[in-house]
């Protein structure tokens, strides 16, 4: 169901700062600003409230998970009416449940117009989610709502000096180059014990290249060169860490690999196919190992679970129940045709299979926090029924195989599924 009243609103407010005119009997002005309003609404759409120099970055604006509680901030980005050689972003937020304030300040300057090649720097004093991987070329995702961020516990800050360069070797191939140093703290009670010299908080400083291909992208050159996109895509991603660089304390590396695939036509039935990998090699803190994007509270009843279903996380796996310095996940949805209730109501099933197998050598080397491994293979199956009633939906998995639980209601996720988009 599409966000259509908040767009608009959003939309005339936009339309007040960016033109502040009256509307003009002009059929060619009112041509260029039927065409000015289809851009705004394309930035909102990608997270962005634009202005004359610079757009609001709405992921900021509210979150809530649960170490911070409510999550509140605003983010801001120059655009190409402020430069199209030089850019600044930065972004400032305040969590109500550990009163701390958070913030980001960088910014970059184009070296090549042609390859789209930017040189950019960053300051970032925030948090992560301990064993959460990010690759540096994926594409901006905004979501108003993002439902496995409303049960997250475990995170660690971080102190982050980054220099990024961007580059396009060619419109399906994107990579990114980066060198940082980070101070990290986790806010939970971990020791990395390393050879019985113990770390409570640590230094690591990291180089990272990555490389997105999307073979099957299209160029849309009537449309501002925006892209239609086409399946499969691959991202792989390789981090080292260095031993006394820049103060860092450890020596591991990482290769991260996804691939999505998409299979039928999006108006009718398709089918949806995600494959991540993983492998950490050295001496590896919990905090940049792996976990197998899970989504369920550790509670003891059913009811008490009830939540909101992730869009790629495994429903029935507890939070922190397992991590892995080597996993691969598997996931399987076929959307059914959407059912055609009427013209706005179409509500639609989608049937989903998840694996996960991983495996990790040495977790004695982790202290004051349990969890398990992923050898035996983890797997659970289930439905969605989305686009219910104001995007709301229901989903319901199960969990079986090496992993079952001895008592049923263990192995039983059903929660709510929200669907919205711009």
């Amino acid at each position: 169901m599409k966000l259509k009243h908040v767009a608009s609103f959003l939309l005339f407010i936009s339309s007040i700062y960016t033109h502040g005119q009256s509307l003009s009997e002009n059929p060619h002005e009112e041509q260029q600003d039927t065409i000015k309003k289809s851009e705004i609404l394309k930035q909102l759409g990608n997270g962005f409230f634009p202005t004359k120099y610079f757009n609001f970055d709405l992921r900021y604006l509210l979150k809530f998970n649960q170490y911070e509680g409510v999550r509140t901030g605003v983010g801001l980005e120059t655009n190409d009416a402020f430069s199209k050689k030089y850019r600044i972003n930065s972004y400032g937020v305040y969590g109500f449940r550990d009163h701390r304030f958070k913030y980001s300040i960088g910014g970059g300057f184009r070296i090549n117009e042609r390859t789209n090649t930017w040189l950019n720097l960053s300051y970032t004093d925030d948090l992560q989610e301990t064993g959460s991987t990010k690759f540096l070329t994926d594409k901006r995702f905004f979501q108003f709502f993002e439902p496995r961020l409303l049960n997250i516990d475990l995170f660690h800050k971080h102190i982050t000096k980054s220099i990024n360069l961007q580059h396009e070797f060619s419109s399906n191939l994107l990579t990114e180059t980066e060198l940082s140093v980070s101070k990290i703290d986790p806010t939970y009670a971990y020791r990395f014990n390393l050879n019985g010299n113990i770390y409570e908080n640590f230094d690591v400083t990291t180089a990272k290249i990555a490389f997105q291909w999307s073979p099957f992208d299209v160029l849309n050159t009537t449309e501002n060169n925006s892209k239609d996109d086409g399946y499969p895509k691959f991202t792989i991603q390789y981090t080292k860490s260095f031993k006394d660089v820049l103060n860092g304390d450890f020596d591991y590396s990482k290769i991260d690999f996804r691939s999505i695939y998409k299979i039928g036509d999006e108006k009718n039935a398709f089918s949806e196919i995600i494959i991540v990998s993983g492998i950490a090699n050295g001496n590896t803190p919990l905090t940049h190992l792996y976990h197998a994007y899970p989504n369920n509270i550790t509670k003891e009843k059913i009811l008490q679970r009830f939540s909101v279903a992730g869009l790629n996380s495994f429903e029935t796996m507890f939070f922190n129940e397992f991590f892995s310095d080597k996993f691969t996940t598997f996931q399987f949805k076929h959307f059914l045709k959407p059912f055609n209730v009427s013209e706005r109501y179409k509500p639609q099933l989608v049937l989903i299979t998840r694996y996960a197998i991983g495996d990790m050598k040495n977790p004695e080397r982790h202290d004051n926090i349990t969890f398990s491994s992923l050898k035996e293979g983890y797997t659970e199956s289930g439905f969605e029924i989305n686009k219910l009633l104001f995007g709301f939906g229901l989903s319901f998995t199960y969990r079986y195989g090496a992993y079952h639980l001895p008592n049923f209601s263990d192995n039983v996720a059903f929660k709510f599924t929200f669907n919205l988009s711009l």
